[in-house]
């Protein structure tokens, strides 16, 4: 289901618009979001970013460009939930370019900087830097680097790109 109130930019791909429940939130430019993928009220996501089936956008989540959110990702808004009580929700932010693994889980509250990559199945409760690859949990930081060109290198050395035929 896709609420009316859904500001979705030019050439967003929804993959199958019957399997997702999105409501009150902006999704920029060139956005793909998967199937059984939820994103609620006051959540943004900017433009070119990718978010996998199962994942879990809550309100007060902020998504900058070109960020990619793997399968079950959970980002959180309630440091200490309880049904007997309304909080104030804590943001979020992922920066440009960040890459987020299969059933990571972002606490509130939390920025993740530039280009860094959270690792599949880390638990992140505290900011994470720009150009760094965080795992575990809690998240730690495993690597850290000066730029995304240095980044990329180190990545690419350790997984190769495919060459296209």
């Amino acid at each position: 289901m896709i609420d009316a109130d859904v500001k979705l930019g030019q050439g967003v791909r929804i993959f199958a618009p019957e399997l997702v429940n999105i409501f009150g939130c902006e999704i920029g430019d060139g956005t793909f979001v998967g199937p059984f993928v939820e994103i609620t009220r006051g959540t943004v996501v900017g433009r070119r970013c990718k978010i996998e089936s199962h994942a879990f956008l809550c309100d007060q989540v902020t998504l900058e460009d070109d960020v990619f959110v793997g399968h079950g990702v959970m980002f959180t808004n309630d440091l200490y939930p309880r049904s007997d009580r309304q909080i104030v929700r804590l943001p979020t932010l992922v920066r440009r370019g960040c890459s987020i693994g299969s059933n990571a889980t972002i606490a509130p509250g939390v920025t993740i900087g530039e280009y860094a990559v959270v690792g599949a199945g880390a638990v992140v409760t505290r900011d994470v830097p720009a150009f760094a690859i965080v795992a575990g949990n809690p998240a730690r930081i495993r690597a850290r680097f000066d730029d995304r060109a240095s980044m990329t290198a180190y990545m690419d050395s350790r997984q190769p790109l495919q060459d296209p035929e």
